[in-house]
């Protein structure tokens, strides 16, 4: 693999902890959410970061498909939904739900314009085989 970018990130105190990138653009506290017994409050949480790396990604990756297709995109937006489960094994895991609309875009072709960015997104390579991943075209 040629490597193109590295982020890095550390984070002290996990779920209630912060979280704070080498360049000091992300640094914000964390909070375990009230729907997994916490608190809530002033703060993210792991869940909410992956749901906004994947939607930046996922919709990045859906412009370049349309560029490559000639299709000029007027508006689009992807909304991740980013679940946390356990299984009846007591395993930890997570399911995603890609919600994507492009403005003017019939739903068979954001639909197939989703499905060409989900074979190219490093998000969707990453998770592939790993996490349940649902597209739903708007």
């Amino acid at each position: 693999m040629k490597t193109l970018y590295t982020a890095i990130a550390t984070v002290s105190g996990g779920r209630e902890g912060h979280v704070r990138s080498d360049d000091g653009l992300l640094d914000l506290d964390l909070r375990m959410p009230k729907g997994l017994g916490g608190p809530g409050g002033a703060g993210s949480n792991p869940e909410q970061l992956f749901a906004g790396g994947y939607a930046a990604c996922f919709e990045s990756a859906l412009r370049g498909v349309a560029r490559q297709r000639k299709k000029a995109l007027q508006g689009a937006h992807i909304t991740a939904h980013v679940s946390l489960g356990v299984t009846d094994a007591g395993k930890y895991v997570l399911a995603v739900e890609l919600h994507g609309h492009v403005d003017g875009s019939p739903l068979e072709e954001t639909r197939a314009l989703m499905e060409a960015a989900h074979e190219v997104c490093p998000y969707s390579n990453a998770t592939r085989g790993n996490v349940e991943v649902k597209l739903v075209a708007e």
